[in-house]
């Protein structure tokens, strides 16, 4: 179902799916799931069934707005690279949803977020705010590098960085240093990296005709997804 809430005067307008009562019974956690470069589309509103198939009431957050699709990989890209450049609007967008979900009805208040490529990049900003409502968070092949790193101290999310060893979009380099960036803010953070996979490795939809490097691999969706399920698990305790 539409979800509509504000980042401040910024409409937003999100997909919500509830778990169903009979089999979870009661309120239960939620989870913000946000999309990847393409805006809010097909993939993570699979996710959000999915998650709700789990017992968690799942969000799909609206990070550009009205539910904006950029008609072509010239304006996605336009979008994402200036929300990342700008870590407090970015992380201001994502914690709206958070906000927003954490006061729905059906919510126990606890809250969780998972993100896809760019959706990865924005759960992880996330985990660096600091944001108190956050218990966890789960990147899937998202972008590591931020123009704010964490700081020491400040993260409180449990973080798991599921990520492709052979993904072109996000170097080694980057994934060093993100590793160092960890260690420094002395955050609770597991990295996997998956030999084979590129980007886009959850994304069925992704079968590299963009690029070699977009492709999905069904074995490390399966096992990403797994792993994510684990860690929900410990953060909801």
């Amino acid at each position: 179902m539409d979800f509509e809430y504000f980042d401040g005067g910024q409409r937003c307008l999100g997909v919500l799916e509830l778990p169903d009562p009979a089999k979870f019974p009661g309120k239960r956690p939620g989870v913000v799931a946000v999309h990847e470069a393409w805006g809010l589309g097909a993939q993570v509103q699979r996710r959000v069934k999915m998650l709700a198939e789990l017992g968690y009431i799942a969000l799909a957050a609206d990070i550009f707005g009205d539910r904006l699709i950029p008609a072509d990989p010239p304006e996605a890209f336009k979008i994402i690279g200036d929300l990342a450049a700008d870590a407090p609007k970015l992380r201001g967008r994502v914690a709206a949803a958070v906000t927003a979900l954490k006061g729905h009805e059906a919510c126990d208040g606890r809250i969780a977020a998972i993100g896809y490529c760019f959706g990865g990049r924005t759960v992880l900003e996330l985990a660096r705010s600091g944001n108190p409502d956050v218990l966890g968070v789960v990147s899937f092949h998202g972008a590591l590098d931020t123009p704010a790193p964490a700081q020491a101290g400040v993260v409180t999310a449990k973080i798991l960085v599921c990520h492709g060893a052979e993904d072109e979009l996000v170097p080694h380099a980057h994934l060093m240093a993100f590793l160092d960036e960890m260690a420094a803010a002395k955050a609770d953070c597991q990295t996997i990296a998956y030999t084979g996979a590129k980007h886009s490795f959850t994304n069925p939809e992704a079968k590299g005709q963009l690029m070699p490097t977009i492709i999905y691999e069904e074995n490390t969706d399966r096992r990403s997804w797994a792993a994510m399920r684990v860690h929900l698990d410990e953060v909801f305790g």
